[in-house]
């Protein structure tokens, strides 16, 4: 198995052209499809699991909901001009607090296909323009387009997606 690189150590080289925004958004569009394809399936007791201290693949479906307010709270930010984005709760408190492993995974999938389908829509909204619009990330602490944004919500949720994977193959639920 490749070790992976935690989040939080990732580097991320906003150089690409602002043309590929269009297949980002496809991406965005398309994770509570392949959330669903790979929970929907599996039974409580192995969507709430944790291997040790990690989240269960609940609580990473759970994660990847608690943090479109943010995605989309950016947005915001972005539409304002101003010039440094809202910062991410670090210590993901959202995700902790909700105890998402007392939730059903149909009421999870559900929120989150919600909360995407507005933020999508609203990139669906976005011109040539707009899209190259930059604010300061403050955790990275580097100008970020909106197309860059997307980006990494994208790069975010295969994250996560890679994690409930390798849950999955953990707990011989495939």
């Amino acid at each position: 198995m490749v070790h992976r690189t935690p989040w939080v150590e990732r580097k991320f080289n906003f150089d690409f052209p602002a043309g590929i925004f269009p297949d980002i958004v496809e991406r965005l569009r398309g994770t509570p499809a392949r959330l669903e394809d790979r929970l929907m399936s599996l039974p409580a007791q192995i969507l709430t699991r944790r291997d040790g201290e990690r989240w269960s693949m609940q609580e990473h479906a759970g994660h990847l909901l608690d943090l479109e307010a943010l995605g989309l709270g950016r947005l915001d930010d972005f539409e304002r001009g101003l010039e440094t984005l809202r910062a991410a709760d670090m210590q993901n408190r959202k995700t902790y607090d909700a105890n998402h492993n007392a939730n059903s995974i149909e009421n999870i999938l559900s929120a989150f296909s919600t909360e995407r389908a507005e933020f999508v829509r609203r990139l669906d909204a976005y011109d040539d323009q707009f899209i190259q619009r930059t604010a300061i990330h403050p955790r990275l602490n580097k100008p970020m387009r909106v197309v860059d944004h997307a980006f990494f919500i994208a790069e975010h949720d295969d994250h996560h997606m890679a994690s409930i994977t390798e849950l999955i193959q953990l707990f011989g639920a495939q």
